[in-house]
């Protein structure tokens, strides 16, 4: 038996330690030699890790455990052959009617089904989307950057109002080491640096349009004046609708998104 140790490669200067983020491929299985098996996080980037030589797989660590640049993630054992691939059975003759052709075998269950990859993973933060609204094409349905791109162009976004149906539940998303670098980064600027304020300027016509041809019948109907921060209220929740993110809080390795807007 020819066992290969495949070690975690340096993704950059200055850069000691990853994370390993996802397994895409569980212990044991067989796989091809570049085929991405694992999902690593640093400081400064998030990188799929392909496998160096085809064989059976043994995981040496687990996901979310952080190891040193160098040191060994993985075996592969390159004298296994690959398994055989199962012929279909053939159908049973009738007499009549023709039978039906058999139905297309359903595409491999791994991690990488309906998990997607870094690209396709910031797309979706982006938009709103949740992995669950995408059809993934990749390898045993592994949701790709064009699969995202398609969902977004049939008209599927983080917006609908399905989303804020009322419920108040909340979701929970791991953060990439990335990520976690990056808050810690962004509270120490906050605490030691001198905050500005920044101004803008919004066309505000069409809202006092709007107000002031209904303010009266509003005052009739509800027993107080229609202001104006009932529209940026709106505005705010639309925005937030869009942009998830700027809804959540960060707990430890978590960042919690909730599934409404007040």
């Amino acid at each position: 038996m020819s066992q290969l140790e495949m070690k975690v490669p340096s993704p950059g200067e200055s850069i000691s330690e990853v994370e390993i983020a996802t397994w895409l491929v569980s212990d044991g299985d067989y796989v091809e030699k570049d085929q991405a098996i694992a999902e690593v996080d640093s400081d400064k980037a998030t990188l799929e890790l392909p496998a160096e030589a085809a064989g059976i797989i043994t995981l040496k660590a687990e996901e979310g455990d952080t190891i040193e640049v160098g040191a060994v993630c993985c075996l592969i054992d390159t004298s296994a052959k690959a398994p055989a691939k199962k012929a279909a059975p053939a159908p049973k003759a009738e007499p009549a009617p023709a039978p039906a052709p058999a139905p297309a075998p359903a595409a491999k269950a791994t991690h990488a089904s309906g998990h997607p990859s870094p690209a396709a993973k910031k797309m979706l933060a982006e938009s709103g989307l949740k992995a669950s609204q995408v059809q993934g094409t990749g390898r045993d349905g592994r949701i790709l950057k064009q699969d995202v791109l398609a969902a977004l162009a049939a008209g599927f976004d983080g917006s609908s109002a399905a989303q804020w149906g009322g419920s108040r539940e909340v979701r929970r998303e791991k953060m990439s080491m990335l990520r976690r670098k990056v808050a810690e980064r962004l509270v120490g600027v906050k605490n030691e640096t001198a905050m500005l304020t920044t101004f803008n300027e919004v066309d505000m016509k069409p809202v006092m349009d709007l107000r002031a041809k209904y303010k009266d019948a509003f005052r009739e109907a509800h027993g107080v004046g229609l202001g104006f921060m009932s529209f940026f209220t709106k505005a705010v929740t639309h925005a937030i609708a869009q942009f998830p993110a700027v809804n959540g809080m960060i707990d430890g390795k978590e960042v919690i998104l909730p599934e409404y807007a007040d």
